[in-house]
């Protein structure tokens, strides 16, 4: 928490993204015949996925288990994760009568979320837990290709060509992924994360344009809260400069862009990342050299919290994220 806020630190803090997840055994145990979405509706699921990776590896936060789509289903939309696909939606996002037909989140929708996050804050007594939400670029993608895609031909093609229907479907899921935050926050996180998966798939003209007026609404109804914001996108490296301006305490940075090219496009904002999630397949001594590299190019920001550049690979050893862990927790600043 200090350094989000850009405080001096005894150590570079360090969290994973995906750190509670598949490549975990004591996860793959625990999600045995339980679907995704199942998973993160049931709380007591939630707070020990959750806490695993904490456990293990002693790391300085706790990210909340869940999934960006999760608002989605809780409001009443037709949507499930499937195994080796991700999330796929029934009925794809179309028109107007579309938009309008999704409800707006209330707490009353995730009651589950506020369980879950009580049982964790109560587990982790010092160690802050970061929430989460997707950014509305990506979710909208989901609802309007109706599952993932690569090339977002539908999704540019409405931002495009149905700007009044983009323009009100973006405000939704901005309203939705803001509520989801609130609630997390009123049940005890202690800082966010807004997660954009796509938003590399634009130019920052179309970004700055069509997409960045949402995320800054939803980053500053979570800034209304009091808490530090994280902003994260993946292949972001032309737009950190826009997601800094969008809002947030935090730019998160993945592995394509160095740290130090980073910071001087983010703005006297903090920096969150960014060891390529590759490396902790090298030889230890060539991850902790290049972790070294990073920490040294953090110093030069408003503050930095150690991460990878993006999620943890379902087959990553456990083990060498601990090495990794005990290796940035010890490093002299």
């Amino acid at each position: 928490m200090r350094a989000v806020r850009g405080e001096p630190v005894p150590h570079t803090p360090v969290w994973f993204m995906r750190q509670a997840g598949r490549s975990l055994p004591e996860y793959r145990k625990l999600r045995e015949g339980v679907g995704m979405l199942e998973s993160c509706m049931d709380p007591d699921l939630v707070t020990e996925i959750t806490l695993q990776p904490v456990r293990r590896y002693g790391v300085d936060a706790a990210i909340f288990f869940s999934d960006i789509v999760l608002p989605l289903k809780a409001v009443g939309v037709d949507l499930d994760i499937k195994p080796g696909v991700g999330p796929v939606v029934a009925t794809p996002v179309r028109t107007l009568d579309d938009v309008a037909a999704i409800p707006d989140l209330t707490p009353e929708h995730v009651p589950f979320i506020t369980q879950a996050i009580g049982q964790l804050v109560a587990e982790l007594g010092s160690t802050p837990l970061i929430g989460f939400a997707g950014a509305p670029f990506t979710v909208a993608s989901y609802l309007v290709e109706g599952g993932p895609s690569r090339e977002h031909a539908l999704t540019k093609a409405m931002m495009f060509g149905a700007p009044e229907v983009w323009d009100a479907l973006m405000r939704k899921i901005a309203g939705v992924a803001a509520a989801y935050l609130e609630v997390q926050v009123a049940a005890g996180a202690s800082a966010v994360q807004l997660f954009d998966s796509w938003a590399g798939a634009l130019t920052p003209r179309d970004y700055a344009t069509h997409v960045q007026p949402h995320s800054t609404a939803v980053l500053a109804r979570a800034g209304a809260l009091g808490v530090p914001r994280i902003h994260f996108g993946v292949n972001t490296a032309n737009l950190l400069g826009l997601m800094g301006e969008a809002g947030g305490d935090v730019v998160g940075v993945d592995w394509r862009t160095p740290l130090d090219v980073a910071i001087g496009q983010v703005g006297d904002r903090a920096v969150q990342g960014n060891l390529d999630p590759t490396l902790v397949f090298a030889p230890t001594e060539v991850m902790t050299a290049r972790a070294a590299e990073i920490i040294e190019a953090g110093r030069a920001a408003r503050g930095h919290v150690f991460n990878l550049g993006h999620g943890v690979l379902p087959s990553t050893d456990p083990d060498q994220l601990q090495r990794l862990t005990e290796f940035v927790q010890s490093y002299p600043l």
